[in-house]
């Protein structure tokens, strides 16, 4: 979570980076952000200097500029320069946020099928979670992240969206586990769509009609369009337990089972 004067440089730098652009010009932004935000963590010098608040501003933009120039485009460039000129509360904030305005511009790039951006990270997370083969091989430090991006890329290309592989292989490269790094950028993701995301388990498949007016309940119980992943969950025996946010709404037949032995327990 962001405070302080990293908050206001985030909300001052979504603006900035949000601007309009071709497609194309979305994903080479968000691309080239992520490198930025990369190398800022692997430099941790050239990271204090960028945040140092006793430097002046233009010179960290200059220093941006002698690092950065050549090897991005201008707009990513103009973005990296901007956030070098901000106040950050951490200094381990500024590759944070630069790796999230990568997202947003990745999702961008999908254009009308940011929701589909959604769905499939979400099923992408599920598959990995659910393989430890395949969880394993992921967060096996022997291997190499190029090794790692081409066995995602075999697993996943022509079946996702270009923008969807794009910020999996970023999930790879996360300091984060990459189930939880992939549930990140899918935050961020419903953000650009300006969604909630919430999942959904159930004890028996949901038909059209039922997904409906569950998103619409809780669309009007959270003033917000939601998002919906639904997840088929047996063990539960009957209802649904709904996750989202920070909420857990639980009326699972499981759950009213276990309240009552706890009851006559007691």
């Amino acid at each position: 979570m962001l405070r302080g004067a990293s908050a206001e440089a985030r909300k001052e730098l979504v603006v900035r980076a949000g601007g309009a652009g071709s497609l194309d010009e979305s994903a080479v932004l968000g691309e080239q952000l992520f490198a930025v935000a990369r190398m800022l963590r692997e430099q941790p010098a050239l990271r204090r200097i960028c945040t140092d608040s006793s430097v002046d501003a233009e010179a960290k933009a200059g220093l941006a500029g002698d690092v950065f120039s050549g090897k991005i485009d201008q707009q990513a460039l103009d973005v990296t320069s901007a956030a070098v000129r901000q106040r950050w509360t951490s200094s381990r904030d500024l590759a944070e946020v630069l790796e999230e305005l990568g997202v947003q511009a990745v999702v961008r790039s999908a254009g009308a099928e940011g929701s589909r951006v959604e769905d499939e990270l979400f099923a992408v997370a599920q598959l990995i979670d659910g393989n430890p083969a395949l969880r394993g091989a992921l967060s096996d430090p022997a291997r190499s992240d190029e090794d790692k991006c081409a066995l995602i890329a075999e697993m996943l290309e022509g079946d996702v969206l270009p923008a969807t592989l794009q910020l999996v292989r970023q999930a790879e490269r996360s300091e984060l586990p990459i189930v939880r790094a992939l549930g990140e950028i899918e935050r961020i993701a419903a953000g650009v769509q300006e969604e909630l995301l919430a999942v959904v388990h159930t004890a028996r498949p949901l038909g059209s009609t039922e997904v409906a007016r569950l998103a619409q309940a809780l669309g009007k119980a959270y003033d917000a369009t939601v998002h919906l992943h639904i997840v088929e969950d047996p063990s539960l025996i009957g209802g649904l337990r709904v996750k989202i946010g920070d909420d857990v709404i639980d009326g699972s037949v499981a759950n009213k089972l276990d309240t009552a032995r706890r009851r006559i327990a007691g």
